[in-house]
């Protein structure tokens, strides 16, 4: 049975499209055939935490020699896996790429244009242009190259899930270092998500300013003084659109 069928530019199917078999790598290999090469992924971490920045990655990996196992979608792999295929993306990938955009932009912006900006910024930033953009989720309109957004990506195609690897550990680091400076959230534990722990945390202390104001239990805490209500904790991401206590105001 055959795959998800990639499309050029002009929005022609390509003469090779990949079989659900394929494997991770089987979306670049049908793109190669096609002359599309090299090929992008693109995926950002912390679109659902309701505090910190959002961070989004590209990856155009090597192919051959320079094939690296493992990859998978981030929230898959465990903290100290993530790791070690962060270092050996950013060691041998072709070019890959990471963009942070401040809580403070979100709030102004608004989430769905800073994660569409972000991965055109994260694009841009590659050394090498690609021929073709995977995309975890999202169309990212504006290219000048043909992209297809891809329903979790980051488990189908190996540069997305490459992607999604750099962007959560780059954002991991990050909301690790800010547990120095606000202990009193537990960012180091939960990164800023919505958990019990963290709502517990906003009840006590209130937001600080890593937090995202336009986001109802932020927006809620501040309004009542630092008293909001407790969720049920959550794993992973969690979408604005499917968790009320994480979506913006």
């Amino acid at each position: 049975m055959r795959g998800r069928t990639l499309r050029s530019m002009k929005g022609r199917p390509l003469r090779f499209t990949p079989r659900r078999d394929a494997g991770l790598f089987g979306f670049e290999r049908a793109l190669a055939h096609g002359g599309f090469s090299p090929v992008a992924g693109v995926d950002e971490a912390g679109r659902g935490a309701c505090a910190g920045p959002m961070v989004v990655a590209a990856v155009i990996l090597q192919g051959g020699r320079g094939r690296i196992d493992g990859l998978t979608d981030s929230k898959l792999l465990t903290p100290a896996r993530r790791e070690e295929l962060y270092a050996e993306i950013t060691e041998r990938a072709h070019a890959w790429s990471a963009i942070v955009i401040p809580c403070h932009d979100i709030d102004r912006i608004g989430l769905h244009r800073c994660n569409v900006t972000g991965m055109r910024r994260a694009l841009a930033a590659l050394d090498e242009r690609p021929a073709y953009v995977l995309s975890d989720g999202f169309p990212v309109p504006g290219l000048d190259v043909p992209g297809l957004a891809m329903i979790k990506g980051d488990q189908v195609a190996a540069c997305v899930a490459a992607a999604s690897i750099v962007a959560k550990v780059t954002r991991d680091r990050i909301m690790v270092a800010l547990h120095e400076r606000y202990p009193e959230y537990g960012f180091d534990v939960h990164k800023g998500y919505v958990t019990r722990a963290h709502g517990e945390a906003l009840a006590a202390h209130g937001p600080c300013p890593e937090h995202r104001f336009s986001y109802v239990n932020v927006g809620r805490a501040l309004r009542n003084n630092g008293e909001v209500a407790v969720v049920q904790e959550t794993e992973g991401e969690v979408s604005d659109e499917g968790c009320a206590e994480g979506a913006r105001a």
